[in-house]
């Protein structure tokens, strides 16, 4: 299990265990929280699990593919150098400790 805390706007934050290999957003999903639409179910297409991982992370994250990349210039919130789609974070229990911020919007 890896614990990901998720930092809402509002400064609220929510702490989960997420169990590898799921990956964020289903963390997310599977927690009822707020703030991660996930409109394509987690394929890296609209957008929607948009986050931005914390600055003073120093935990490892999958790379990014191009797909991630690509997608990241259309969502809602501006995208930042922390952004990346939770869809694509494979938690691993190396992430134990992460934390992401949710962005003010998704749509």
């Amino acid at each position: 299990m890896a614990r990901i805390t998720y930092r809402s706007q509002d400064g609220t934050e929510t702490v989960v265990d997420v169990r590898p290999p799921d990956s964020v957003m289903r963390g997310a999903k599977l927690n009822n929280i707020a703030g991660i639409v996930a409109q394509c179910g987690g394929s890296a297409q609209c957008g929607t699990c948009h986050v931005f991982v914390d600055e003073a992370n120093t935990l490892p994250l999958p790379p990014m593919h191009e797909v991630e990349d690509d997608v990241l210039y259309g969502t809602a919130d501006p995208r930042r150098g922390t952004s990346r789609l939770s869809c694509q974070l494979t938690v691993s229990e190396d992430m134990d400790g992460l934390v992401v911020h949710l962005p003010k919007a998704q749509l």
